[in-house]
């Protein structure tokens, strides 16, 4: 047909022998393979493309003999199959294969690329401003810092070194976070003078500093050492610029620390004000009228300012709220500032309240997004105040609400100095005994082996216990310091209008329900609790309170009370005193106890069945009666003499005038027998009253029974008589 064009078969052909025989010649051309060869491999090309048939054809192979074609075959096939074998082997175990060349020249030049990466970076370390001074301050630092290996005087050498090179550049180094730690080793083994050198050289670079997240940590060094000169450079450059500082991720805790550990309270006055609006923020305005930072004081004297100043206030109280930064006490004083500058009961205080209010809606396991600032709040002196009375002026409702964030921490709460309070504010003012009885005491007390334990620790506490021992004592002075009682005083004024409940019923009902627990505690650790004078106050008060419960229990406690008696009065049981015990004037818990007078008033309290009333002037019985006269006096009667001859002769007077002791005669009667040993230990009455007239100092302090003085407790006995 027209237009197709057919090929030639002779040109096919000639093509195909032609390609056929080149393809020969050039197997022809191969060497054979060696008979020794471990290198051959199973080709991978088709044997027609060759031409031949088999490992065993060879170049010009003809038809000789059958004889050489068969011999010539089988030893090619033996030599093929064991390349084939050895090939098979090779690939089954890369790793024994060798590297080739191309993967040494990619190893060799990987490393070549490194070790130039580190040279260039060497480099570019070297042409920044100070590198030498760096390099050289940075070994210096990593001798400094190895406390155990460096000797003193060594130290001192390397300081004075180190003080060399940085004097001058402190700038240059603080601003970078390798070098800025060597400035901090400085300044740690630094003298006062070299400090302040280093902090004259920041000078108009704290607030810069302040905002670093490796420098801040520069300005806590100095200010740790608590130097005024210092504190007062530093602080001073936060003036005019809180707002900011507060509202900045690392500025933030720096200034916060600094407000609650280092500033005077003028400078935490100054701090404090710039939270009400931007005019307290300006430098060199001089206020007008106070300077201080309580915002009711200041809204006094200034009526019109109070819209803006709350205003301005509350966003920046809930700028903070809503980043969750909720742990800055500058924040819980400026909130208790606001809440108190609001009148109780306004739609401003709801409000205020309403911010904290947890969500009530949420299912069991989510949490409210405003449970953290409720935690935060109760372990500060301000934000507990605050929780305190939000406690007091909300609903019965309220106060459920704002008690619900605090479960599994209530034991936390109960020792720490802030925190406790809010325990205290709870149990006074919320009217659901069954409430505070299961979330507060449901944790301190819990249902398990270690509630004898867990009560011990509590009573030994002088925070602790004086949540323990609410119920029974309330606001006693041994029990609480002033400022406990100052924070309960302030709560009762505003539950009078806000609860409805009697407090003493309150009392006695939360005592009621946690009674069971504290007696079979003082059953199982009754030698524990007199050891201390924290524990023998704590018997005496939990004893003689609630007895209508669990009467079997009281008197199992008793018996194991009575027991200790003569041990009690010989303090034979007494420990060294606990850390709690040797810090109680610190807490402002009162004088350091004697533990000896602590127990010989416990068994006087016990053995006249009730506490004594300053009020009435007379011990008010419990009823039912407690019954421990009898059980001490079936305990210490055949020692009658020693017990009202020595410094447990007050415990013998409780006894003779307890009202309830029918056996009074009896002890009368023993108390007859002793009669000569009582005299002597009595004393002339007639010398005792002129040392009295005379104000002789030498008999203060002297035991009964000591010195001219004589035994007033045997004194009364022998009147008795």
């Amino acid at each position: 047909m027209a237009g197709i064009k057919r090929k030639s078969p002779t040109v096919s052909q000639s093509l195909s022998n032609k390609s056929k025989k080149l393809k020969v010649e050039k197997s022809a051309k191969k060497a054979p393979p060696k008979e020794d060869s471990e290198d051959l491999i199973e080709s991978d090309t088709s044997e027609d493309e060759h031409g031949y048939f088999g490992f065993a054809a060879k170049k010009g192979s003809t038809a000789d003999s059958s004889e050489d074609e068969s011999s010539d075959s089988d030893e090619q096939g033996e030599k093929t199959r064991r390349a084939i074998q050895k090939n098979a082997e090779s690939r089954k175990d890369p790793g024994q294969q060798q590297p080739s060349a191309l993967a040494n020249l990619n190893a060799t030049s990987s490393r070549e690329a490194h070790a130039k990466q580190k040279a260039l970076a060497k480099e570019r370390k070297a042409a920044k401003p100070n590198a030498n001074e760096v390099e050289r301050s940075k070994k210096l630092w990593e001798k400094l810092r190895l406390k155990s290996h460096v000797e003193k005087e060594e130290r001192k050498t390397l300081v004075k070194e180190l003080f060399e090179i940085i004097t001058g550049r402190v700038k240059d180094f603080v601003f970078k976070h390798d070098s800025v730690r060597v400035i901090q080793c400085a300044i740690k083994y630094s003298t006062i003078e070299q400090r302040r050198t280093i902090a004259r050289e920041l000078k108009d670079e704290f607030k810069t500093l302040a905002e670093g997240k490796y420098s801040k940590f520069l300005i806590a060094k100095l200010l740790e050492k608590g130097d005024p000169e210092i504190r007062d450079l530093i602080i001073s450059e936060f003036y005019g610029h809180v707002r900011r500082l507060i509202n900045h991720p690392e500025a933030a805790w720096i200034l916060d620390d600094t407000y609650r550990a280092v500033a005077t309270s003028e400078q935490k006055n100054r701090l404090l004000r710039e939270w009400y609006g931007p005019e307290f923020s300006i430098k060199g305005l001089q206020s007008q009228g106070t300077d201080s930072a309580e915002l009711s004081a200041i809204l006094n004297e200034s009526p019109e300012k109070r819209k803006p100043i709350l205003e301005y206030l509350e966003s920046q109280i809930n700028q903070l709220v809503q980043k969750k930064l909720t742990g800055f006490t500058m924040l819980h004083d400026a909130m208790l500032q606001y809440f108190l500058a609001c009148k109780p009961g306004s739609p401003e205080a709801n409000d205020f309240l309403e911010h904290l209010r947890p969500d009530t809606t949420l299912k069991e396991g989510e949490e409210s997004d405003n449970v953290d600032i409720l935690k935060n709040l109760a372990f500060t002196k301000s934000g507990s105040r605050l929780v305190s009375l939000a406690l007091a002026y909300g609903t019965a409702k309220d106060r459920k609400v704002f008690l619900k964030p605090y479960k599994d921490t209530m034991e936390m709460m109960a020792y720490d100095a802030n925190a406790h309070h809010v325990l205290l504010a709870a149990l006074a003012v919320v009217d659901d005994t069954k409430l505070t009885s299961k979330s507060i005491f449901g944790e301190l007390l819990p249902a398990n082996d270690t509630l004898p334990e867990k009560v011990l620790n509590l009573a030994s506490d002088p925070r602790a216990r004086a949540v323990l021992l609410y119920p029974f004592a309330s606001d006693a002075k041994w029990l609480m310091d002033d400022k406990s009682r100052e924070r309960l005083s302030e709560i009762y004024t505003i539950r009078s209008t806000t609860s409805k409940k009697d407090p003493n019923t309150r009392q006695q009902e939360i005592a009621r329900s946690i009674e069971p627990q504290i007696l079979t505690s003082i059953t199982a650790r009754a030698k524990d609790f007199a050891s201390f004078g924290f524990g023998l106050q704590f018997l005496g008060e939990v004893l003689v309170g609630a007895p209508d419960v669990e009467p079997a229990k009281r008197q199992e406690a008793l018996l194991e009370v009575v027991k200790l008696a003569q041990d009690i009065l010989d303090s034979s049981l007494t420990s060294t005193p606990t850390a709690a015990e040797q810090s109680t004037d610190a807490v402002g818990a009162g004088p350091k106890q004697d533990v000896s007078a602590l127990g010989k008033n416990m068994l006087k309290t016990l053995v006249q069945g009730g506490k004594y009333d300053p009020a009435l002037k007379k011990v008010v019985r419990v009823e039912p009666d407690l019954g421990f006269a009898n059980l001490f006096w079936d305990q210490i009667k055949a020692d009658v003499g020693r017990w009202a001859t020595g410094p447990g002769s007050f415990v013998i007077v409780g006894l003779v005038e307890s009202e309830g002791f029918e056996r009074r005669d009896e002890v009368l009667k023993a108390l007859g027998k002793e009669k000569k040993k009582l005299e002597a230990a009595a004393g002339p009455a007639k010398a005792d009253g002129k040392a009295k007239k005379k104000g002789d100092k030498g008999g203060k302090g002297k035991k009964d029974g000591e010195g001219g003085r004589g035994n007033a407790g045997a004194r009364i006995l022998l009147s008795k008589l």
